[in-house]
């Protein structure tokens, strides 16, 4: 019996980022900064929507790199777990 050796490289774990933040997220920022200068005309609101956004992004990525996958994803799941429960059963 031999045993394989596969190597893993740590850049494969990594989130994508865009200057530390998810890009879904930095995508996100960048679009509501534009729609922001848009609705008001004003430069300083977008920036400074962008970079509020963006501020909150970097934090979201530190925090937890999933953390938009598992927000998007919670509102399909139950608010509590009942084991007593058979799945797709329903007594409410």
């Amino acid at each position: 019996m031999s045993t394989f050796f596969h190597p893993v490289y740590r850049s494969i774990n990594k989130p994508l980022t865009i200057w530390g933040a998810e890009r879904h997220l930095f995508f996100l920022a960048a679009v509501m900064g534009g729609a922001t200068f848009n609705f008001f005309g004003s430069l300083a609101g977008g920036i400074l929507m962008f970079t509020a956004l963006f501020i909150a992004a970097r934090w979201a990525t530190l925090t937890d790199p999933q953390i938009l996958r598992i927000l998007l994803n919670s509102s399909q799941q139950r608010r509590q777990y009942d084991p007593a429960k058979v799945a797709g059963e329903s007594h409410d």
